[in-house]
C-alpha cells in the first residue's frame, strides 16, 4: 500500500515537473525536492500517509477525513476516569462546605449587628402617635420599656414596631430629621440669612449630631462590655433626638423666648427616655450590668444632652456655633 501511494504521488508530482518546470535548473531543484519527499513518506505509516495525502490535495466529496488516534497520556484524566465520580464528588462537597459556612457567617453577623431593614420601618398611626407621647413626656409612661419577644426559627426575635411601642424604628427619626432641616431653614429665611449653602451647612451638621449621638450610646456599650446591640437599633434611638429639637427650633420660629425653656426640657426629656431605653432594653439584650459603671455612664448619657441639643438648636449660618 505504501508503494502504491509513493507512485500515485511521484505520478502527480511528475506531471507538475513537466507543466510548471521549463528551465533546467528548475527541473533539478524540482527533481531534489521530490527525491526528499519520496523519502519522508517511505518513514510515514499508513495512517500518516493518507492524512498527508489528504493535506496535499484537499479534501474530496465523500471522502471522509481520516481519524488519528492520540496517544494516550501515562497519567490519564482524574475528571474522566473510573475514580472521577467520587474526585468530583468530593471537591463538590469541599466547596459546598466553604461557600455554605461563608455565607452563614456573613448573613449571622448581618443579621446580628444590623438586623432587617424593613423591620424599622412597620409602624401605623397609632404606634407614631403613642411613640411620640414616650419620647415627648416619658415621664408620663406608666407602661412597661422592655420588648416583646417571641420564637422564631428556633431562636427568640422582637416583635415589628406595629405590634411593640417599645421597638425600634426608623420612620420617626427620619421624618424629624427631614422636619429639622426645613424648619431650620425656615428660620433662617425668617431672619433673611437662608442661602442653599447654608441649608447644606445644616444639614452637614444635622447628621453630625446624629452620628455623635450614635457614637455615645455605642461607646457605653461598649464599656459595659455589651456591643452586641445592632447598629440600627442605636441609630433610631439615637434619631430620637431631632422629634423634641423640632418642638424647640417650632417654638423658637413662632415665639423667640420659649426657645429657652423648650430647649432644656427637650435636653430633659430626652436624657430620661435613653437613659430608661438603655437601662430596660439595650442592656437587657446584651445581657450585661455593671452595677457601679452602669448608672455613671446612664448619667453621663444625659448630660450628655445639654451640649449636644444646645449645639443643634442654635440655627445660624456657622453651623459649628
Amino acid at each position: 500500500m505504501v508503494t502504491r501511494a509513493n507512485q500515485i504521488f511521484r505520478y502527480f508530482s511528475t506531471l507538475d515537473l513537466i507543466h510548471f518546470c521549463n528551465s533546467p535548473e528548475l527541473s533539478r531543484r524540482r527533481t531534489d525536492q521530490i527525491n526528499r519527499r519520496s523519502k519522508a513518506i517511505d518513514l510515514l505509516s499508513p495512517s500518516q500517509l493518507l492524512s498527508e495525502m489528504y493535506n496535499n490535495m484537499g479534501p474530496q466529496p465523500g471522502m471522509p477525513m481520516p481519524q488519528v488516534n492520540p496517544q494516550p497520556s501515562p497519567f490519564g484524566n482524574p475528571f474522566s476516569g473510573p475514580g472521577s465520580g467520587l474526585i468530583r464528588s468530593g471537591l463538590g462537597a469541599y466547596g459546598e462546605k466553604i461557600f455554605g459556612s461563608s455565607s452563614e457567617y456573613v448573613q449571622s453577623n448581618i443579621s446580628r449587628y444590623f438586623s432587617d431593614p424593613q423591620y424599622y420601618f412597620q409602624v401605623n398611626d397609632q404606634y407614631v402617635r403613642n411613640k411620640l407621647k414616650i419620647v415627648l413626656l416619658p415621664f408620663l409612661h406608666r407602661g412597661h420599656w422592655t420588648r416583646i419577644s417571641e420564637p422564631v426559627g428556633g431562636r427568640l426575635s422582637y416583635k415589628p414596631p406595629i405590634y411593640d411601642i417599645n421597638a425600634p424604628d426608623l420612620y420617626i427619626p427620619l421624618m424629624a430629621f427631614g422636619t429639622y432641616v426645613v424648619l431650620a431653614g425656615l428660620s433662617l429665611g425668617l431672619y433673611g440669612k437662608f442661602t442653599p449653602e447654608a441649608l447644606n451647612w445644616l444639614f452637614v451638621k444635622g447628621m453630625v449630631g446624629w452620628f455623635l449621638q450614635v457614637m455615645l450610646l455605642k461607646i457605653t456599650l461598649l464599656s459595659l462590655g455589651s456591643g452586641e446591640a445592632p447598629l440600627l437599633d442605636i441609630v433610631a434611638y439615637a434619631g430620637y433626638t431631632f422629634t423634641g429639637l423640632c418642638l424647640a427650633v417650632l417654638g423658637k420660629i413662632i415665639w423667640g423666648y420659649s426657645y429657652y425653656v423648650l430647649i432644656p426640657w427637650t435636653c430633659i426629656c430626652t436624657g430620661v427616655f435613653l437613659v430608661k431605653t438603655m437601662k430596660r432594653v439595650l442592656f437587657a439584650e446584651s445581657r450585661s450590668y455593671v452595677s457601679s459603671r452602669h448608672h455613671y455612664l446612664l448619667i453621663f448619657v444625659a448630660l450628655a444632652q445639654f451640649p449636644l441639643l444646645i449645639w443643634l438648636g442654635n440655627i445660624s449660618v456657622n453651623w459649628l456655633f
